[in-house]
């Protein structure tokens, strides 16, 4: 495996990404790895390896750019998680849209990859996973969200309006018990994909809570989250190869 840092052209700046990838030259499918609120950190580059180790391109982008290098240490307390928090509310999706834009831009121009594109996010990437499916639809083959906030809003860039533009294949997994998703979420939003002609499957993890993907979080749960992983391995096996 290789991996190594790649600073992105956005309209707003150099985004620094992680990248990993198998030997050889390629091409690979290529996987754009959405970050959770609490930023970059080694839990994700080891998702973005476990990708590679399966044969794919993982793109990991520190969305948290814009503000320099932001790291928290979450064993200090409830200061450093306003902190992180306050830092995720300063994301908008038009923003992420844009940074996706040099991602997709940054993957079209790279000889290691192919065309189409697989997205996954987790928890706050929720929303910028399903934005960019039908933002960009002639790149998103297949878009993977697990216990996604903020999918469906009052806002007027709510994510789940953009329903009519997706085009790529879509699976939703949420967790059991969730305060950040509310009971409205998965109704509204299968109608709004129903109503687009939106293939997708929304799942809900029975036993689970939210963050049961993440191996350092106290809610992991192993055998939900291995069967995740199956899941968006039997999917991108199925649209981007």
């Amino acid at each position: 495996m290789r991996e190594f840092h790649v600073d992105v052209a956005t309209p707003d700046g150099r985004m620094e990404c992680f990248a990993a990838h198998p030997d050889g030259a390629g091409p690979f499918a290529p996987v754009i790895l959405y970050m959770d609120v609490p930023g970059i950190r080694e839990e994700l580059r080891d998702m973005a390896r476990r990708f590679a180790d399966n044969g794919y391109f993982c793109l990991l982008p520190d969305l948290y750019y814009r503000k320099g290098k932001l790291r928290f240490d979450l064993s200090k307390g409830q200061e450093e998680l306003q902190k992180m928090f306050a830092a995720g509310r300063e994301l908008s999706n038009a923003m992420v849209m844009r940074d996706t834009q040099g991602m997709l831009d940054y993957l079209a121009n790279n000889p290691l990859t192919t065309e189409r594109t697989g997205i996954v996010g987790h928890c706050m990437s929720g929303q910028f996973v399903v934005s960019a499916a039908g933002t960009y639809p002639d790149r998103i083959a297949a878009a993977v969200s697990f216990y996604g906030t903020l999918i469906v809003t009052d806002k007027p860039d709510s994510p789940h309006k953009l329903a009519p533009g997706i085009a790529g294949e879509l699976y939703l997994g949420f967790a059991e018990h969730d305060p950040y998703v509310e009971d409205n979420v998965i109704p509204d939003l299968s109608t709004a994909l129903d109503a687009a002609g939106v293939k997708y499957r929304i799942e809900t993890y029975p036993g689970t809570d939210h963050g049961f993907c993440f191996p350092q979080r106290p809610a992991y749960s192993r055998e939900a989250a291995e069967r995740a992983w199956e899941t968006v391995f039997e999917l991108y096996g199925r649209t981007l190869r």
